[in-house]
């Protein structure tokens, strides 16, 4: 199966991918965990990312869908992959459809993280603290937001229209999202 997580930057994608892909058997990804994977294993596609990243650039899409093709082409994908916060633009989406279908696969469901945004804020910002980043005022959380909130909604819009778009409502515990993650699998 292979599940596609969209949710805000502290919607719980990162905690409820983790347990779901326990539970399934198959991988999650993330794409920052997989740049920082091919520069400390210094692969090509890592060394091209590590360029950016020290010039403090955004990684390239080709950069990006290229470290998608190698995990997904991997035999621990074969079975299904989790995607966590991956593709970020419609852009990427078609390309991750493009990469499924070279192995004749499909995105199979794509799970909405909806949680408000005054929660969304007070998330981050206690992540924040505990993190000891001091840069990630209220002010540049809820900027980090809006910017979120543009790219974001022709995506979902893109999935809804294909009827692969499960809303999942992500407040309360994580064992209770984690519920709503599993009966959103069954529809």
């Amino acid at each position: 199966m292979n599940i596609i997580i969209l949710g805000a930057p502290g919607s719980g994608k990162g905690t409820q991918g983790a347990r779901l892909a326990g539970k399934l058997g198959i991988p999650k990804i993330a794409t920052g965990d997989l740049l920082r994977e091919a520069v400390k294993a210094q692969s090509e596609l890592g060394v091209m990312a590590a360029n950016y990243m020290n010039q403090g650039l955004l990684v390239p899409d080709d950069v990006i869908i290229g470290l998608i093709r190698e995990i997904l082409d991997a035999p621990q994908a074969r079975n299904g992959i989790i995607m966590d916060g991956f593709p970020r633009t419609v852009h990427q989406a078609e390309a991750v459809d493009n990469l499924l279908a070279e192995n004749g696969r499909t995105v199979d469901q794509v799970l909405y993280f909806d949680v408000p945004a005054d929660e969304l804020v007070e998330r981050m910002h206690k992540r924040a603290v505990e993190e000891g980043r001091s840069d990630d005022t209220p002010e540049t959380i809820r900027r980090r937001l809006s910017v979120y909130e543009e790219q974001t909604l022709p995506l979902r819009e893109f999935y809804e229209k294909r009827g692969l778009l499960t809303s999942v409502e992500a407040t309360g515990t994580i064992d209770e999202v984690e519920k709503r993650v599993h009966e959103a699998l069954k529809q």
